[in-house]
């Protein structure tokens, strides 16, 4: 629901909060926060930098009033960031980390998230950076502000010695008067700016980030009271439906709109080979999109079945491929004669669906001659660059407003969703809705890439590793390395000319790479007659990584069962995005069925932020892995995706997601990492290295038993 003209309060959690105006500039908002201090960190350090990504001119950290955190008369703490809530609870977990340094109650902390007009340039959510770089940068904020509040508090009374923040007050230890932030703040306009890394809590220190502290907002989920950007209404707000091609890279030979004058309210939209209807509500757009008189001409283009052949037979054509990489230490060449086992096998993924809660939507409005679009995305502030490169306007003219979205995971970086509201709105002089359907979500959204994974190896009698020769080609260099010790290795990616859109997808390739180096691992370890366990501990020096399998294998009771053909237990383990990961799966089987009765999955990210959210993460990912594990895969043919339905794309059911046991392993002399995506990868290698250890078949394609049981044929 839009806000009103004048901002309101609404009371929740016992406290104010600002309704978010849409209708306010940058000043307007800093003039209704009214008086307070606000805390600019000027800092050299590129803030914005995930995932290798450069920034753009002018996108520098800023310096000034609008920048990361603002304490109000009141006492109220508003901070500022182009992070976005997608159902992962950082909202919380930031506002906790500045709790903890400003030394206020979490209750205290509102987050202002993705607004291009409000929060500081982000590159955006994803690559689990926010608790490392978000994270560790609000708490620096945070702890500024609260040494320019002791600070004041010391001039207040003369020079006092050594005040103390707590509670949302300064104290003097010496005669115990206090003065809240509230008092400190009241008819003062400050403007700090703090150059040098102020003193921030250790962990061993925490008393708020480090506790489960409940899910902010968390009563309006459970009770629907919460607006995600497919709730947004506008007035005079119409709804829009895009008339889709045939099949991929189709271009319009003809268009015909002249029936939809007969729809009552419609009104038909063709620009190129865009054609899209709005009218005043769903049902009606979609009654005019279906008498739309489209013919579409597409190139002959490969299915499925032909896909892993196709990946690598046809190579990317462009130089400098973004994430080509290749890596060799020693002499793979000359250490195969040192091998008494060696194993060559062949691993495959096929391209799944992020298949969201929410499909991608977006509602648009123009109004002198500014765009605003609320839209849930992974990257506000690319998609305002997308609006502003398609409109040929100036960044300044474009808004993007994210309102809690309902879920991603990697699978919403970009805006097509909004730049077709906004053309629909733009063509129709009023605000336009439009919500993708499910079938266009599963078929013009990307999707996370297929891949083929050749493995070579070789091993000595003890088990000590050799040599260890990766190719992966297409699904990505993400976790491609190797963790454990080879002292002859070389590993390469190899981008592909893939036949379908393919993009980023929770863990990337790291679910990829790790399913094929762990079930190789399997394979050579049975191959040596070595328990999987040992081989792999017999080849890992890194602790934090040995520590992790040793945490999952004691929980989960490793080697204490023996396997049967109708029950078998696999592990799988690694490393990515600062974070170190083991599983153990227990699979039951009958017949040709597989069930996954078990997952223990322990996790190392450092410093523990909230435990019950981590939990929750690590849980989420293991159900999530197991349907690209188990049976997910996008099914397509010339062009076309022939499973995009719910009916026919299986993600996993209530009643299939295992008992999960997390283990955490909550490291406070390491810095916080982010746990978003690394949980996800040890699923699948765990399972098919289970289901190998009751049934002896091996399987090497994921998905592992899409159809019931059976050899791969990779």
């Amino acid at each position: 629901m839009r806000p009103p003209a004048n901002s309101e309060l609404d009371q929740q959690d016992g406290i104010s909060h600002l309704r978010h105006d849409f209708d306010l500039d940058r000043r307007d908002f800093f003039k209704l926060l009214g008086g307070g201090i606000v805390v600019g960190m000027a800092a050299p350090r590129a803030l914005a930098q995930e995932s290798g990504a450069r920034r753009r001119r002018g996108d520098d950290v800023p310096n000034t009033l609008d920048s990361w955190l603002h304490i109000g008369e009141d006492g109220r703490v508003t901070v500022f960031t182009g992070k976005v809530e997608m159902g992962q609870n950082i909202r919380t977990s930031l506002a906790q980390q500045v709790a903890e340094e400003l030394r206020v109650p979490v209750a205290s902390v509102h987050m202002l998230m993705g607004d291009t007009e409000l929060t500081p340039y982000d590159m955006g959510t994803f690559g689990s950076r926010t608790t490392p770089q978000m994270g560790a940068e609000l708490r620096k904020v945070a702890a500024s502000a609260r040494e320019v509040l002791i600070q004041m508090a010391a001039e207040r009374w003369n020079g006092a010695r050594d005040p103390i923040a707590e509670n949302g007050k300064i104290r003097d230890p010496k005669t115990g008067r206090t003065v809240s932030y509230a008092e400190l703040t009241h008819g003062q306009k400050l403007m700090k700016v703090v150059l040098a890394d102020p003193p921030v809590t250790p962990a061993e220190g925490w008393k708020i980030a480090g506790s489960a502290v409940p899910k902010k907002e968390g009563r309006d989920f459970v009770t629907g009271a919460h607006k995600y950007t497919s709730d947004l209404t506008l007035p005079g707000m119409l709804h829009g439906k895009v008339v889709r091609p045939t099949a991929f890279h189709a271009r319009l030979v003809s268009c015909d709109t002249s029936p939809v004058e007969k729809v009552p309210g419609a009104l038909a939209v063709h620009d190129g080979d865009f054609v899209g209807v709005t009218a005043p509500d769903k049902a009606v757009a979609e009654r005019a999109a279906s008498v739309v008189r489209a013919q579409w001409e597409a190139p002959q283009q490969p299915s499925d079945r032909e896909l892993f052949s196709y990946l690598k037979s046809h190579p990317a054509e462009r130089e400098g491929f973004e994430g080509n990489e290749q890596y060799v230490t020693g002499s793979v060449d000359e250490a195969r004669s040192q091998a008494v086992k060696s194993l060559a096998e062949t691993y495959t993924v096929a391209y799944i669906a992020h298949t969201p809660l929410e499909p991608r939507a977006a509602v648009a409005e123009w109004k002198d001659g500014k765009l605003t679009v609320w839209t849930g995305t992974q990257r506000p502030f690319a998609v305002r660059d997308e609006l502003a490169s398609a409109f040929h306007l100036p960044e300044a003219s474009v808004r993007v407003i994210v309102p809690d979205t309902g879920s991603a995971y990697g699978g919403k970086h970009t805006g097509e969703c909004a730049v077709e509201a906004a053309r629909l709105a733009k063509a129709a002089g009023k605000p336009v809705k439009l919500v993708w359907s499910r079938e266009e979500e599963f078929t013009w959204a990307y999707f996370r890439p297929a891949g083929v994974i050749e493995v070579k190896s070789g091993a000595k009698a003890d088990g000590t590793l050799v040599f260890w020769e990766y190719d992966n080609y297409n699904s990505g260099p993400s976790a491609m390395h190797t963790p454990y010790e080879v002292p002859n290795q070389r590993i390469a990616f190899h981008p592909s000319d893939a036949p379908l859109r393919q993009g980023s997808y929770r863990s990337l390739a790291a679910a990829a790479n790790h399913f094929a180096r762990e079930s190789h691992m399997d394979e050579l370890a049975h191959a040596l007659n070595m328990e999987p366990l040992e081989f792999r501990m017999k080849n890992l020096k890194d602790d934090r990584l040995r520590a992790v399998f040793e945490a999952a294998a004691d929980k989960f009771g490793w080697g204490k069962q023996k396997s049967t053909p109708a029950r078998g237990f696999g592990l799988g383990g690694g490393f990515e995005k600062g974070g170190y990961i083991a599983t153990c799966a227990e699979v039951a089987i009958d017949r040709d069925e597989v069930r996954v009765v078990r997952a223990v999955e322990a996790f190392d990210c450092g410093a523990v932020i909230n435990p019950n959210g981590l939990k929750n993460q690590i849980s989420g990912a293991v159900v999530q892995g197991l349907g690209g594990a188990m049976f997910e895969a996008i099914h397509f043919d010339n062009g076309k995706i022939l499973n995009p339905h719910l009916a026919d794309y299986h993600v996993p059911r209530f009643s299939e997601a295992p008992q999960i046991d997390v283990v955490l392993v909550d490291r406070k002399d390491q810095k916080s990492m982010g746990a978003g995506e690394t949980p996800l990868t040890g699923i699948a290698p765990a399972v098919a290295n289970a289901i190998f250890n009751a049934t002896g078949v091996r399987l090497r394609s994921l998905p592992l038993v899409p159809n019931g049981l059976r050899p791969s044929s990779a």
